[in-house]
């Protein structure tokens, strides 16, 4: 007998309250999402937990995609019998031969939400520990810290078995804690924060500022395959790519060169906040860690947040090089960031930016330009490309939004 369907455990959404419902249609509709080529499938969610049901299926490829969903504490390919002894001794040994290994060790634990039923727990413990044990021969009994945990739920409905505790990816459901709009260089960064905004719930739409000829086609192909790998968690990102150069060059020309960096990444805020604004975004994420680079310091910080009231997540601010890059090479985004393309931010990087700039002199050199004229252009021509994740062809991405 093979599992039927996967037992999925809500975890932080069992902590909510009156608006648990909403997490748990927002996380129903994420596995639909990832799941979307699986047809025969079916989801039950209840306020307790979710069932997959398979109907055929193939389990373990499902398996793997569920382990990137966030929203998911963990979850358990199971058996559904009904309470009839006979049965549920062959639902019990059928799935624990499926993973036993010769030398395993197994325990048994039972929770037993219907009363009622004629069996104590202890008395359920014994029945099926025995079952096992005589029906394969040098099985042991460990506890403590056994290979093998048999999961026995007894429910009013039905009895569910269970074997592997599979962890999840934790956190909340993508798009539970509302949008916010993701700058996106080329970096090793950004992409991390994006997928650390993701896990606590926020929908990400990407922002990508491009300048050629100063940047390449191979340079726009890293953000478009950086998107791709985050798409592959969220289950489609929209990318903003911005025409950039004119503006750099503005820059360039008119704000005194240890500025120059300050200068940028207003603007870069600024029209980023204007793409927020038309697709309903709540905040901007970027991927700064304090300290890391001249306009990563809680002066230049200061002076940059100056030109929005929007809230700005900063997923990576404590974080140090080694913990973002061990990050980057779990999503598997490091090699396509290290690819040798510069963006527009290290390409027009001044030789020595201002650490410690002041607010006020920044907004004085900017007085003297009319930059308005180009940022709103920049917007206006703003070009939006749609990501969809790898298992999704590209005719079906529409029906995601």
């Amino acid at each position: 007998m093979n599992y039927d369907r996967i037992l999925i455990r809500y975890g932080e959404l069992s902590t909510k309250g009156k608006n648990r419902k909403v997490f748990i249609y927002k996380l129903r509709r994420n596995i639909k999402k990832v799941l979307r080529d699986f047809e025969q499938i079916e989801i039950e969610a209840t306020r307790e937990r979710m069932f997959i049901l398979l109907n055929g299926e193939d389990g373990q490829e499902i398996v793997e995609r569920l382990k990137g969903v966030f929203g998911i504490q963990s979850f358990s390919p199971a058996i559904k019998t009904d309470k009839e002894i006979e049965n549920m001794k062959d639902a019990a040994l059928s799935l624990f031969q499926r993973i036993y290994q010769e030398g395993n060790t197994f325990k048994i634990t039972t929770k037993r939400s219907d009363k009622r039923y004629h069996l104590d727990t202890n008395g359920v413990n014994q029945l099926f520990g025995a079952h096992l044990l005589t029906n394969i021969p040098g099985l042991k009994v460990d506890v403590k810290k056994p290979d093998i945990n048999l999961q026995i739920e007894i429910r009013h409905e039905a009895v569910y078995f269970s074997c592997e505790n599979i962890l999840g990816a934790g956190g909340l459901p993508v798009g539970s804690s509302g949008k916010g709009m993701l700058m996106l260089s080329g970096g090793i960064d950004s992409p991390v924060a994006g997928y650390l905004s993701m896990k606590r719930g926020v929908e990400i739409e990407a922002v990508h500022f491009y300048s050629p000829p100063f940047t390449s086609e191979r340079s726009k192909q890293k953000v478009l395959d950086l998107s791709e790998k985050l798409a592959n968690i969220s289950g489609a990102v929209k990318l903003h790519i911005v025409p950039f150069t004119a503006i750099q060059q503005l820059i360039q020309q008119k704000v005194p060169e240890n500025y120059s960096m300050t200068t940028t990444r207003r603007l870069m805020l600024k029209i980023t906040d204007e793409i927020r604004k038309r697709n309903d975004g709540l905040a901007i994420i970027t991927g700064e860690s304090l300290g890391q680079v001249a306009s990563q310091t809680l002066e230049s910080m200061y002076a940059i947040n100056d030109v929005t009231n929007t809230p700005i997540l900063r997923p990576l601010i404590t974080m140090d090089k080694n913990e973002i890059i061990d990050l980057a090479q779990m999503l598997d985004t490091f090699d396509i960031s290290n690819r040798p393309f510069e963006d527009c931010c290290t390409v027009f990087v001044p030789a020595s930016p201002k650490t410690k700039p002041k607010k006020e002199k920044v907004q004085y050199f900017e007085s003297k330009i009319d930059f308005d004229t180009l940022i709103t252009q920049a917007v206006e021509d703003t070009e939006v490309i749609t990501i969809a994740p790898k298992s999704v062809e590209e005719n079906e991405v529409s029906d995601l939004f």
